[in-house]
């Protein structure tokens, strides 16, 4: 344990599965007071149970990210348990992938819902707090908070069934960087990861979906899938969640507004 987040205090949303459970794992076994929100009291509850196994223990808020009032109000929990908040690791959202014949106003105001606005919610929850901690712009180089948002590969690889969700990811892009460029002289970095394909749950509606459209197995869909990656295989979540580490430890101190893809080689980085 490198003791950079000891005692430091960790917000996850999106932290009870995927991407999210294994940050608040990587950043717990670090040291750091980690708390966890999600919108299923059921998976914060086994998310807790299961790293309790591993000796690791995290605090819960159950809370609906797109409601702007409920993601103050788990601020305002998570913060009441363990102090105020140093790193917010954004991992909120699951935008369900549509064929471009079946999308409709409504299903694209739906997507921008489940990814888009739940992240934006507590950034700016969060941004509120951290400025009136910071009132005058800082020249020195004082670290206030730091933002980690999981986005997505789609927000720059456009593919036909995640044309939506490449949409949310592209604006919560936009949102990142320009925020980290506004909010940086106040001691504040904001940085972005942009996960290619990885073992999570989201990835079973994409081959599903895939298999459906091709007349393939999931099996079929899954290799060739794989296939198609430089790496050869698909991404675990801890080792997006290593990346999340680095951007929120000082080893990334002078890293602001950076998008950065790990995604096997799979997708542009420009």
């Amino acid at each position: 344990m490198s003791q950079e987040f000891e005692n430091k205090v960790v917000l996850i949303t999106g932290g009870s599965q995927g991407i999210g459970l294994a940050s608040a794992r990587l950043f717990a076994q670090e040291g750091a007071k980690v708390g966890i929100v999600g919108r299923s009291r059921d998976h914060l509850d086994q998310a807790v149970h299961s790293l309790a196994k591993e000796g690791l223990h995290v605090v819960t808020a159950a809370a609906d990210l797109l409601n702007a009032d409920e993601s103050t109000r788990a601020l305002d929990e998570i913060e009441a348990q363990l102090g105020p908040v140093d790193v917010l690791v954004n991992s909120a959202g699951a935008a369900k992938r549509h064929t471009p014949e079946s999308l409709t106003p409504q299903l694209w105001r739906q997507t921008f819902d489940a990814k888009f606005y739940p992240n934006l919610h507590t950034l700016h929850a969060v941004l509120e707090r951290w400025a009136s901690r910071a009132p005058a712009r800082s020249d020195k180089g004082e670290q206030i908070g730091v933002v980690v948002n999981i986005i997505g590969t789609g927000g720059k690889q456009p593919t036909s069934s995640h044309l939506a969700g490449g949409s949310a990811n592209a604006a919560l892009m936009l949102a990142t960087v320009g925020l980290a460029a506004h909010y940086a002289p106040y001691g504040i970095r904001i940085n972005g990861i942009n996960p290619g394909f990885t073992l999570t749950g989201r990835i079973e509606q994409a081959l599903t979906l895939e298999s459906e459209r091709r007349g393939i197995t999931r099996e079929q869909a899954f290799a060739e899938g794989q296939a198609q990656i430089p790496l050869g295989r698909y991404g675990k979540p801890e080792e997006i969640a290593q990346v999340a580490l680095f951007l929120a430890s000082p080893r990334s101190s002078y890293v602001v507004g950076a998008i950065i893809p790990v995604n096997g080689g799979s997708a542009p980085v420009i």
